[in-house]
């Protein structure tokens, strides 16, 4: 079962305002006798119960069983470590759990909004609380421990109950501070900061915030990418949704009260620095180069998102945790320039891996394609040059082949997704005629997106490399280039969305209401390939999947507790390009074998592992000599996982005192250790067998140049061995 932070996956930071940014240490407090649902909460509630009933894919009946998973959605979302509500306040809340669908029937909101007036009045006991323990004397040589996960734990019985949690919280922040270096004063300092913050971003919540939370409990009870959109969050999601963006370029998420990083933008200013990693944690913002750390724990993800928001050209500072660390790790600070993300920043490209093996040389091209992109606007203007993914890759190939490939790599990886017009448009250049996916509406039509410019651009050895993070068009290319029997899908299983969703401006049906409604975002179509399978909830699974995928059914779609589930129906008519590749097996025992042997491939499962380990961890030790040894002991685990990458790529390992081995402020190298790509690297191998074992000699003789020792060893066998 997913997390319920994972509802709110929210916030892709390629955002900014061009004025200083704003948080809400800058909003006022609201009285508790304000927080009170207002008319247009009422009308938006009608209009997208309405929206939900008749046009969502997914009909869900608004009874009592829904009644129950809204109510502990709500809750979970206000109090997602159950910190705060006692087992006695959820057992209050119990009479509501029939009645939310008559609530939202009725459009009567004030229940509901007087459940977080409970949760505001708990915040402030706690800190309250919390605030006289911070300077506390702490014995750190008691052997206890903090179960900082408490996704599965029981409410808490009674406020004596709550008080014994908070007292392990807060010893363990006391801790963690310690070990980092900070001295008596500046622990106490910074967590009387934490605290108060914590109950000031509270009680600065007003009704459009109470409303929006509740209304998103409602429709991530029907399905994750259903979301109401308030009207300050709208704004956010049109500046996002923009060709030309500004700001870090990153997606995250909120876990365990931490900012966790879920991706890097492609073309953005994070993957551009290569300082910034998914799965890293945000701890600490600041503002400029030399502007003071704001530590951001315990935030919510919009709040944290204002405080990343800059202009332009400016500087913000972020304090992480890497993500091979746990929790109470040593934290890095790095600095990345605020900037656009244009259009070309996100385009596709290419590069050539060479390769000398068995005594010949020989290029595989790889084209990187970040995003399915298209220049709406350069199109409706007549340009004959406007920018189009399909358009790139087909020029990328034409210069792929006048270097000589002999096998081509289409990257997806972390791909999300983007144009469906252009994913289909790419698929042709593969195949010669046919529909690419189909999709079913919520009426239960059936439509055909089809390739129908006849011939390919490039009809030669092809393998599309895929992860868990590769969605929506990529796993429609993808998993048509794997149906078509075109080429081989290596990599992980695909993140799984296989939805449509549209977005709905409630404005337009209550002009009266002056744009206080907000949007709804709702799932109306799903997507299956032609040969008749959801690319939903299961993803495209690779032909040959790298060990890599260790943690997938953490992630995508297959994570979601109310993702729609996989379903197929009719397979289209189409005409596979090819019969199948018939040594897949050989390609993928020669695979298992090569990188058992390969220390830069057996380093990277390591640090997968590793990360697996720290997320799935729900305790931690109070003991500071146990805290230190585990510090001493993951340091050293990090950089010897990166010396082994780095030595098998011709580089010095780094030296034990070196602090870049040790998390320290500087995360990149100059000496290239950002340009390695252990499992392109493996690709390529795995293309360049394709291509030895599925090529007639004569045509394998076109696409390699022989070393000067292979040379003499065929000098009397007139031909190639293709082994």
């Amino acid at each position: 079962m997913i997390p319920r932070r994972y509802f709110y996956l929210g916030a892709l930071l390629a955002l900014s305002l061009a004025c200083a940014p704003q948080t809400f240490a800058d909003a006022p407090i609201v009285a508790v006798e304000d927080i009170k649902p207002a008319s247009e909460h009422r009308r938006a509630t009608r209009l997208i119960t309405h929206f939900i009933s008749n046009y969502h894919y997914k009909r869900a009946a608004l009874d009592d069983e829904l009644s129950s998973d809204i109510l502990k959605n709500y809750i979970e979302s206000l109090d997602p470590t159950k910190s705060y509500f006692t087992a006695a306040d959820i057992q209050q809340f119990e009479t509501h759990r029939d009645r939310i669908d008559d609530y939202l029937r009725s459009s009567s909101l004030s229940p509901v909004f007087s459940i977080f007036i409970r949760f505001r009045q708990r915040v402030q006991e706690r800190v309250e609380f919390a605030l006289t323990l911070i300077d506390k004397e702490w014995d750190f040589s008691v052997d206890e421990s903090f179960v900082f996960d408490r996704e599965d734990a029981a409410w808490e019985p009674d406020e004596s109950a709550l008080d014994e949690l908070w007292r392990k919280r807060i010893k363990n922040d006391v801790l963690s501070l310690r070990l980092s270096g900070k001295e008596p004063a500046d622990i106490e300092s910074t967590l009387r900061k934490r605290y108060t913050n914590s109950f000031r971003h509270t009680a600065q919540l007003n009704g459009e915030d109470v409303f929006q939370s509740f209304i998103n409990a409602y429709t991530t009870s029907i399905d994750p990418h259903t979301t109401y959109f308030s009207p300050r969050t709208s704004e956010n999601f049109r500046i996002r949704m923009s060709l030309s963006l500004e700001g870090i370029g990153a997606v995250l998420q909120s876990e365990n009260e931490h900012t966790l990083v879920r991706e890097i933008v492609p073309g953005g200013p994070a993957d551009k620095s290569g300082l910034l990693h998914a799965d890293d944690r945000i701890v600490g913002i600041g503002q400029g180069r030399d502007g003071e750390l704001t530590n951001v724990i315990g935030w919510r993800l919009d709040d944290v998102v204002d405080l990343i928001r800059g202009p332009k050209d400016s500087v913000v500072q972020l304090e992480l945790l890497p993500k091979d660390v746990g929790l109470d790790g040593a934290t890095t600070t790095i600095q990345i320039v605020r900037n656009k993300i244009k259009l070309e920043d996100k385009a596709a490209q290419k590069s050539v891996i060479e390769f000398e093996q068995t005594g010949y040389q020989a290029k595989v091209g790889v084209i990187e394609i970040p995003t399915f992109y298209l220049d709406f606007e350069g199109r409706a203007r007549g340009e004959k040059e406007y920018r189009s993914t399909t358009r790139d890759v087909r020029r990328l190939i034409g210069e792929l082949r006048q270097e000589g490939i002999a096998g081509l790599i289409i990257d997806l990886r972390s791909n999300g997704g983007g144009s469906l017009s252009e994913a289909t448009d790419l698929t042709g250049l593969f195949i010669d005629q046919g529909p690419v996916v189909q999709v079913r509406d919520s009426q239960g039509r059936l439509s055909l997106e089809k390739d129908r410019d006849r011939g390919v651009a490039y009809e030669g050895p092809l393998v599309v490399l895929v992860d868990r993070n590769s969605a929506s068009a990529s796993e429609i290319f993808a998993g048509a280039i794997q149906d078509y029997q075109r080429g081989l899908v290596v990599g992980e299983p695909t993140f799984g969305k296989g939805t449509v969703q549209n977005l709905v401006d409630l404005n337009r049906f209550d002009q009266s209401m002056k744009g206080k409604l907000g949007q709804l975002k709702a799932t109306i179509a799903q997507f299956f390939r032609v040969e008749g399978s959801s690319t939903q909830h299961r993803g495209v699974l690779p032909d040959i999947t790298l060990p890599t995928a260790l943690s997938i059914q953490d992630h995508g779609e297959r994570a979601y507790e109310n993702a729609l589930p996989w379903a197929s129906i009719k397979p289209a008519k189409f005409k596979p390009a090819g019969q199948g590749f018939v040594g897949k097996d050989k390609l993928r025992v020669a695979h298992e074998q090569r990188i058992l042997s390969d220390p830069a491939f057996q380093a990277l499962l390591a640090q997968e592992k590793a990360i697996i380990e720290t997320r799935r961890k729900k305790e931690i030790s109070l003991v500071e000599s146990v805290r230190r040894q585990e510090h001493e002991k993951s340091r050293f685990e990090v950089r010897a996982r990166r010396n082994k990458i780095r030595v098998a790529h011709g580089l010095e390992p780094l030296p034990e005192d070196d602090p870049q081995g040790n998390n320290s402020n500087e995360r990149s190298r100059d000496d290239g250790e950002d340009d390695i790509d252990v499992v392109l690297d493996e690709t390529g191998r795995i293309l360049w067998d394709m291509i030895r074992s599925d090529l007639p000699a004569k045509r394998l003789a076109d696409t390699v140049v022989l070393t000067d020792a292979q040379k003499a060893a065929d000098s009397d066998a007139g031909e190639i061995a293709t082994q």
